[in-house]
């Protein structure tokens, strides 16, 4: 089972770091029971500030929301890119989509914040959290190990994401047993990397020949 990424440990709130704690705690609320568990008042209780305390730092809930959402994205990516630059017998984009289908299970808390609210969808360009999402998705196309030609790589990335996105939500709501099949959730993520790596490398050089 891979390692989950650091955290810090809650409680250890000291002057001039609320900021990260509310963050930090905020995670930890959202692991146990999703989005719908933060509230800044809970909070500020269990860090032992002052109600007021937290509107410092933000200007309300969904604003603390985006930054614990941001600080989910560099958190997963940094998991990410260590499972990806170890050296395996797998590629990178096997390792890739395995420990995603691991995390969405695992952490649906935190996978459901991060790829199934609102938050997300709501994150302008340019912001700390579209940074932080962006950086996720170039570690993607990165764990496809293909050469840039145009956009392919990111069409694929695309696909590949959705086909993993819809993996984990049914699982995770009991639809996806692989029964039927006689596949586990792991077999089918696999195919699916099989088959995006397959598709691809036919359109790269498909693309090649065209371009003759």
């Amino acid at each position: 089972m891979p390692p989950r990424p650091a955290r810090k440990a809650l409680n250890t709130y000291h002057h001039g770091d609320l900021r990260d704690a509310l963050v930090q705690a905020a995670l930890h609320e959202v692991e146990l029971g999703g989005p719908e568990a933060i509230s800044i008042s809970a909070l500020a209780k269990k860090l032992g500030v002052s109600q007021p305390a937290p509107y410092k730092h933000f200007a309300d809930r969904e604003t603390l929301l985006t930054a614990v959402t941001a600080e989910a994205f560099r958190q997963f990516s940094a998991m990410m890119r260590a499972a990806i630059e170890k050296p395996s017998k797998q590629s990178k984009l096997s390792r890739f989509a395995q420990l995603t289908l691991d995390f969405g299970l695992r952490r649906n808390g935190i996978y459901r914040l991060m790829f199934a609210s609102r938050t997300m969808a709501c994150a302008p360009k340019g912001s700390e959290l579209h940074s932080a999402a962006i950086e996720t998705f170039e570690l993607l196309v990165e764990a496809l190990e293909a050469p840039a030609v145009g956009l392919l790589r990111e069409r694929s990335a695309l696909k590949i994401w959705a086909s993993l996105h819809g993996v984990v939500m049914l699982a995770e709501q009991g639809l996806l047993t692989g029964q039927l099949a006689h596949v586990s959730r792991e077999e089918l993520v696999e195919d699916i990397v099989q088959e995006t790596k397959l598709a691809l490398s036919v359109a790269i050089e498909a693309s090649g020949k065209t371009s003759q």
